[in-house]
């Protein structure tokens, strides 16, 4: 089997890896969420029952479940960068020519520009 000068293998390769990137990126958000989130919870619980001790702050939660958000927003949109530097670094004749290659870096753009909206909105609701 004679092989052929292109080899869209790699750019594939380059594709999986930054989906990879996108789905940790959206795994480190939501737990962010829920770790801010779970301050809400322990907010209204102590009000439930205000003699049973949980009176500690609940302030770090909200600022921790922000500071998730925004290192998953900004994982995502770095491995954007470093796809998009490292897909024109490739001969065209590894990109293959009927797939549309802008899809995954739009896809993981507007996910991690929404992360941002997201810690903007943890933020102003207060956790």
């Amino acid at each position: 089997m004679p092989i052929s000068d292109s080899d869209p293998r790699v750019f594939f390769a380059a594709e999986r890896t930054l989906l990879a990137w996108l789905r940790t990126g959206l795994t480190v958000m939501a737990l962010g969420f829920v770790v801010a989130r779970f301050g809400l919870f322990l907010r209204l619980l102590s009000l439930q029952a205000p003699h049973a001790g949980a009176t500690a702050e609940h302030g770090a939660s909200a600022i921790l479940g922000v500071l998730f958000v925004a290192v998953g927003a900004i994982s995502i949109l770095v491995s954007t960068v470093q796809h998009r530097r490292f897909v024109a670094t490739l001969p065209l004749v590894d990109l293959p020519p009927s797939y549309n290659r802008g899809f995954a870096v739009f896809l993981s753009s507007a996910v991690g520009l929404l992360g941002f909206l997201l810690a903007a909105y943890l933020l102003v609701s207060g956790g």
